[in-house]
């Protein structure tokens, strides 16, 4: 089932997520939804935050622009070491169109769960280790742009209020009169995400 996705400056996004106490099916049916709602935005990491759900759950698929990847669902990841760093051009379903060069580490080695309660451990490099920290992050209520200049966000959070109003404005129904907000929309990718 697609979950809408929160847009920034959502308060939502800014508050930590809580543990994931039980590892059950109601879990593993939010990871489907999850990953079915990331690939429908064409992304490759998506947290529980971004979908309105409190819990330290992330799900990643690095695949389409990593050869080789697997999806992977990760509940309570932590990280427990980092190394080097990198530069990259991030981006954000709860941010759409907007790209900035953050700077993280190049290499992470993080600790969770899977979908079965498995303990695991995973060390790893590239747009996997970038994904992992942007997601954590999300879990901790930071998102991308809490990384770059104040000037920066501020605009992106002007252009990211525009958005979410052309959103919410009532669509006209067939013969020109106002529907009630969104009534008349048809499910695509810019309304999934309000």
């Amino acid at each position: 089932m697609l979950r809408p996705i929160l847009i920034w400056p959502d308060p939502l996004l800014k508050k930590k997520a809580l543990p994931v106490s039980v590892v059950d099916d109601g879990l593993r049916a939010l990871v489907k939804d999850m990953f079915e709602t990331m690939y429908d935005a064409d992304g490759v990491g998506l947290a529980a935050p971004q979908v309105g759900v409190l819990q330290r759950l992330i799900v990643l698929d690095t695949s389409p622009r990593d050869e080789g990847a697997q999806p992977i669902a990760m509940v309570n990841p932590v990280i427990t070491a980092q190394e080097g760093t990198a530069i990259w051009g991030e981006g954000c379903l709860s941010i759409p169109g907007e790209t900035e060069d953050v700077e993280r580490a190049a290499t992470v080695t993080v600790r969770f769960q899977d979908e079965s309660g498995a303990a695991k451990e995973l060390t790893t490099g590239g747009l996997l280790a970038i994904a992992i920290q942007h997601e954590v992050d999300h879990l901790e209520g930071v998102v991308f742009v809490d990384h770059v200049s104040v000037l920066k966000r501020e605009l992106i959070r002007t252009r990211m209020k525009k958005l979410k109003a052309a959103d919410e404005k009532p669509v006209p129904a067939k013969g020109g009169k106002p529907a009630a907000a969104g009534a008349a929309k048809k499910p695509g990718k810019r309304e999934g995400r309000a």
